[in-house]
């Protein structure tokens, strides 16, 4: 068996600051995506647990600690308390995120937002559980720390499509969503200081600026600009046209 990679990488250039994936059949007959990096090839499968491997049988170490907890719940008459996340649990299911964090982000550049979405919506579940059962704050907060990245990589696998199809109004929600979700994070985890610093929240805001410029204004938004520049300008008569022509927009129907 030929192990050397440097005709695969001589192939696929590395190119700084970019991703680059690619996604195709294995000889297994399951679709994978290879990520470049700079020192190889991230391979991962496009479906399931990222590397294949499936931990105690199950699909993932979160299915497995899922279940774990629905049958302490079974011995408990449902109830969920003294149930725990043990470091090293935690540090499993914080290995597993950062495998389909890898992946979403090919899944994005390969513009298949609904996997992103997919992964990103599994990556929030874990990030809950931790959350809700890890031994301590700490362990909690070792996995929840990836949270507002991945918000907004899940707002921009939502918004990216709709504005794409003209669905301006659309996406305009699924951004304000996603900033609204944010500004909750950093609020429920008393950072409300990262309001303001957060670069994804940053990057939100500016994107949510740049979509209303691209939709199209309605009537009434036309003729109410029509009628702030005719006011600027001092040109009365026009003014008064626009205001008519605003009243007959809002008149009811004979």
């Amino acid at each position: 068996m030929n192990y050397d990679l440097t005709q695969l990488l001589q192939d696929w250039d590395y190119v700084p600051g970019q991703v680059v994936a690619r996604r195709f059949q294995g000889k297994d007959g399951r679709e994978k995506l290879q990520l470049r990096v700079d020192l190889g090839v991230l391979q991962m499968n496009a479906e399931g647990r990222p590397d294949g491997r499936r931990p105690m049988g199950m699909e993932s170490w979160y299915h497995v600690y899922g279940a774990r907890l629905e049958k302490f719940r079974e011995d408990n008459d449902g109830d969920d308390e003294g149930f725990t996340l043990a470091a090293e649990e935690c540090a499993k299911l914080q290995q597993e995120a950062i495998q389909y964090h890898h992946r979403y982000i090919c899944l994005f550049q390969l513009e298949d937002y609904d996997a992103v979405v997919r992964d990103a919506d599994r990556n929030l579940e874990v990030f809950s559980f931790a959350a809700a059962f890890a031994a301590n704050e700490e362990l909690a907060w070792s996995l929840n720390q990836f949270t507002p990245q991945l918000l907004m990589m899940r707002t921009r696998a939502l918004g990216t499509p709709a504005l794409r199809t003209k669905k301006f109004s659309a996406a305009e929600r699924h951004i304000e969503e996603g900033i609204e979700a944010l500004e909750d994070f950093y609020r429920d985890h008393d950072r409300a200081d990262m309001i303001e610093q957060s670069g994804e929240l940053h990057s939100l805001r500016h994107w949510l600026e740049e979509a209303r410029t691209k939709k199209p204004l309605s009537e009434q938004e036309k003729l109410q600009r029509a009628l702030d520049e005719a006011i600027q300008l001092e040109d009365y008569e026009k003014a008064a046209r626009v205001r008519d022509a605003l009243r007959k927009l809002h008149a009811p129907e004979p």
